[in-house]
């Protein structure tokens, strides 16, 4: 199966406005929408993370890149990545008058958090410096980006370096919670095995049997992953009794 991981940057909105609190900014007020301005994307297991910026590269080879980084794609990693970061790609791509990447499944690591833990707060920050496995890049805030729509070479370095360590823990991350993925996309069928032995989340085949898994009416072998930790059971049945239910 091939990961990707991504993690995009977006300029703010221009608008005029009256005030600086509760404002209601009306269609034409807009002087110009946010766009994506870079993105940082890595493979699994990859040694490079690879960066692009309208900046740089120029706003369609960057948005081109993104597509083909898609379209090659399984399954894409990210961190609330089903509400901004591919909902903005695909405005892009959109706007740029290309067609869908081909299908890809999606790990989106804040609804991981949210749904199976309860930390203070699910911020991508916090929940990797209270696990111990890094931290994001410090910046200017919002400096940074009015610096780097500017054209500031030294705030663009600054931007890369931001970009690229959101992805890097998001990977750290992404390991961390493998076992905890309930919907993870099967290993199994990707990589074409059809048995029980490889682990459907990290597709290691280091299995070992550990009790059984029931349903209302059959037993199956149950697993726990020796790679990742994560449980499965088999897809065949133990014995083919039916277990009386009292109606």
């Amino acid at each position: 199966m091939k990961i990707l991981t991504i993690d995009l940057e977006t300029s703010p909105n221009l608008a005029h406005v009256w005030g600086l609190w509760n404002q209601n900014v009306g269609m034409n007020q807009l002087l110009e929408s946010g766009e994506v301005i870079c993105f940082a994307a890595k493979w699994y297991d990859a040694k490079n993370v690879m960066f692009y910026s309208a900046h740089q590269h120029g706003k369609a080879a960057m948005i081109q890149a993104a597509h083909a980084l898609l379209e090659e794609a399984d399954a894409v990693v990210h961190f609330n990545g089903q509400r901004f970061d591919i909902p903005h790609l695909n405005r892009e791509f959109l706007e740029a008058g290309l067609a869908p990447p081909a299908p890809f499944a999606q790990v989106d690591l804040l609804k991981v958090v949210k749904r199976q833990f309860r930390f203070p707060s699910n911020k991508l920050d916090y929940v990797v410096q209270k696990l111990g496995i890094g931290k994001k890049t410090a910046h200017t805030g919002h400096q940074l980006w009015v610096d780097c729509l500017s054209g500031d070479e030294k705030a663009w370095r600054l931007m890369r370096q931001y970009n690229c360590q959101d992805v890097k823990v998001t990977e750290s991350l992404y390991d961390y919670l493998l076992p905890w993925i309930p919907t993870h996309p099967n290993h199994k069928l990707y990589d074409g095995q059809g048995d029980d032995h490889q682990c459907p989340n990290c597709g290691s085949e280091d299995l070992k049997k550990e009790g059984r898994a029931y349903t209302a009416v059959s037993a199956f072998q149950r697993y726990r992953c020796e790679g990742c930790g994560k449980w499965s059971r088999g897809s065949k049945r133990l014995d083919a009794s039916e277990i009386t239910t009292i109606k």
